[in-house]
């Protein structure tokens, strides 16, 4: 049994288990240990990841902060989500409306891919319609969207969901989300001794 110790348990391998990215991304707290979600709204394994990592970040320690980027891939309608995202950040409903926007999409199939059906299924959830669409339309959002889409090219990031960790470490080589999540909390640990090293 001894052999077959879950990849949390079982020693980190460059390559196979994360990708260390050089140069690495900037963070913006050098306090804490960041970790990054790219995601989109429109990716179906993101929508199957999201309840997963909900719990998770929820239980993350005090030295581990977790953020969230949308990724376009170029796609009008994902940039459109990304949009969207950050909207949504803007007038406070993020936190109410996060889960609903992907039971949307994957459960309900509703087209979230225009400004005016998501601006029409917004305001249908109680946002108030003229707060959102100055929100979804302002240069600040319409900005976060474009850096979060430059994010994802310097952080190499080829498909979605991806999580990096501090700015450095990509998670790769997972073959469930479970896995996914144990190997970044062992991404997190490595990150974390890295730091205490440079303290001494």
């Amino acid at each position: 049994l001894l052999t077959l110790a879950s990849p949390a348990q079982a020693q980190l391998v460059a390559g196979r288990d994360y990708i260390a990215l050089d140069p690495a991304q900037a963070t913006d707290d050098p306090a804490k240990i960041e970790v990054t979600e790219f995601f989109s709204y429109g990716c179906p394994h993101c929508n199957d990841l999201h309840p997963l990592l909900t719990k998770w970040a929820a239980k993350l320690p005090a030295d581990v902060v977790f953020k969230r980027s949308p990724v376009s891939f170029g796609r009008p309608q994902w940039a459109n989500l990304s949009k969207l995202y950050y909207a949504l950040e803007v007038t406070g409903d993020l936190a109410k409306l996060d889960g609903a926007v992907f039971h949307a999409l994957h459960e309900e199939g509703l087209n979230l891919s225009t400004d005016k059906n998501i601006a029409e299924w917004v305001t249908g959830k109680g946002v108030e319609a003229k707060k959102f669409s100055d929100a979804f339309s302002s240069f600040s959002v319409d900005s976060k969207a474009k850096r979060a889409d430059q994010l994802a090219q310097s952080a190499k990031i080829e498909g979605v969901p991806s999580l990096l960790v501090n700015g450095r470490y990509l998670v790769v080589g997972q073959k469930s989300h479970a896995e996914m999540l144990a190997l970044v909390d062992k991404v997190i640990e490595k990150a974390r001794s890295e730091r205490n090293l440079k303290k001494k």
